[in-house]
This record gives C-alpha cells, sequence and structure tokens, in this order.
C-alpha cells in the first residue's frame, strides 16, 4: 500500500469516528431531552396555567382564556411541556456540543469557550426569567389599560402561548450581548475601542430590534432596548477584562 493511500485511510477512519462520535454526542442530547419531557407531561396543565398568570392577574373579574381549536386544551400544554424540557435540556446539549468541540481546540481556547457557554446559559435564563417577572406583567397591564369600552380582552390558548414563547426567545437571545462582544474581542474581529465608538449605533440597532421583535407598545420596546444597552456596557467590560487577561499571559510567558 503507498504512503498516500494509507494517510487516505487514516483520515477516511479519523473522519467516520468523529461522525460516530458526534451521533453519539446528538442522541445524548435528544434522549436527555425527550425523557424530560416524558417527565413533564403530568404537570403540563399546571405548566401552562403558570406560564398564564402573568396574562390572567391582568384580566377584568370574571374573564378568562379561551380555547378556538377542539384540541388544543390537549396539544397546547404538551407544546409547552416540550419546549420547557429543551429550556432545562439545554446545559447538556451545551455539554455535549462542548465535549464534540474541545478537542479540537487550542488550551486558550477551551479556557475561553467553557466560561462562555455557561454565561451565555444563565444569561439565556436570565432573559427569560426577566420577561416573566417584569415585561410580561407590564405588557398585558398596558394592553389592559389601552383596551376601548365595551372591548372584552380575551386570548386564546395556543396563540398566547406562541406569543410568550417568541418574547421569551427574543429576551433570552438578546440578553447574549456580553457574550457575542466578548467573542468577537476574542476572535480579532473587533478591539474594544471599536466597540466603544460603535456605542451609538448599537443604540440604534438595539431600538431597531426591539421595535421588530416585541409587541407594538412603546413599554415593551423599551424593557428590551434598555437592558440590550446595559448589556452591551457589561460585554464591552468583560471583553477588556479577556484583554487584559491575555496580556499578561502573554508577557508572564517565557
Amino acid at each position: 500500500m503507498s504512503p498516500t493511500s494509507a494517510d487516505d485511510d487514516r483520515g477516511e477512519q479519523s473522519f467516520l469516528s468523529h461522525l460516530v462520535e458526534l451521533r453519539t454526542r446528538l442522541l445524548r442530547a435528544v434522549t436527555a431531552w425527550l425523557l424530560l419531557t416524558l417527565a413533564l407531561i403530568p404537570f403540563a396543565n399546571k405548566l401552562y396555567g403558570k406560564l398564564a398568570l402573568p396574562f390572567v392577574a391582568a384580566l377584568p373579574e370574571g374573564a378568562q382564556m379561551i380555547a378556538i381549536d377542539p384540541a388544543s386544551p390537549f396539544f397546547t400544554p404538551l407544546k409547552l411541556a416540550f419546549f420547557v424540557a429543551l429550556i432545562i435540556a439545554m446545559p447538556y446539549v451545551l455539554y455535549q456540543i462542548w465535549a464534540f468541540v474541545a478537542p479540537g481546540l487550542y488550551r486558550n481556547e477551551q479556557k475561553l469557550a467553557m466560561p462562555l457557554l455557561i454565561s451565555s446559559t444563565l444569561l439565556f435564563y436570565a432573559g427569560c426569567a426577566f420577561a416573566y417577572f417584569f415585561v410580561l406583567p407590564t405588557v398585558f397591564g398596558f394592553m389592559q389599560a389601552v383596551a376601548p369600552d365595551g372591548v372584552a380582552v380575551m386570548t386564546d390558548i395556543t396563540r398566547y402561548l406562541d406569543f410568550v414563547l417568541v418574547i421569551f426567545l427574543a429576551f433570552g437571545v438578546t440578553f447574549e450581548v456580553p457574550v457575542a462582544t466578548v467573542i468577537l474581542v476574542a476572535l480579532g474581529w473587533a478591539t474594544v475601542e471599536q466597540l466603544k465608538a460603535a456605542r451609538s449605533y448599537m443604540i440604534v440597532a438595539a431600538f431597531v430590534i426591539a421595535a421588530i421583535l416585541t409587541p407594538p407598545d412603546v413599554v415593551s420596546q423599551l424593557m428590551l432596548a434598555i437592558p440590550m444597552c446595559i448589556l452591551y456596557e457589561i460585554g464591552i467590560v468583560a471583553a477588556r477584562l479577556v484583554v487584559k487577561r491575555r496580556t499578561d499571559e502573554t508577557a508572564t510567558q517565557p
């Protein structure tokens, strides 16, 4: 066998081994997700009741949510259990991704990647919690206050779930701004000085993104845009610390 053929065989075996490992990692992640979903199905109705609290609390006395589709009282809580299981399983899913990618990273990249994974997960949870405890009650209270006289504000349970999931996703993703800024600096795509210079553009972008992702009311837009601007400043501080640490490590190396 020629050296070229031997190298090709080794490369093919390495590629296949990576595919097998990727399949194993994905199966573990999906299995954890499905098991959590099965565990949450008996509590699906209670989960939906908790999720509906911000809206129900804003309803007038005697008002309630409705179900337009005859099957929605069954499928909508199941859909919620499906997404709640995904959110709960996300740290384990990210760990499986990390375990697959980590061997191909340099040591300094591994030191940076793990804190970024942990912080991104916590920030996503923080964004969802902020949306549930502060944004939704404020938005629904505002909607009730501006409703014309004689109009009963009610919603279908499926449409409410879709609306809330979009809000959670919007706030969860936008709370990742500090992680995004650190990654930009760590990869050399931007500097701290450039991020500071782009502050005014970021403020405009934050309000544009908030106008697109949130309902058409000023309250929810402000509650998304203002935290995004604050998180951008936090990201600049974190990026400066990463640059300082990298500089110190370079200076201490022989």
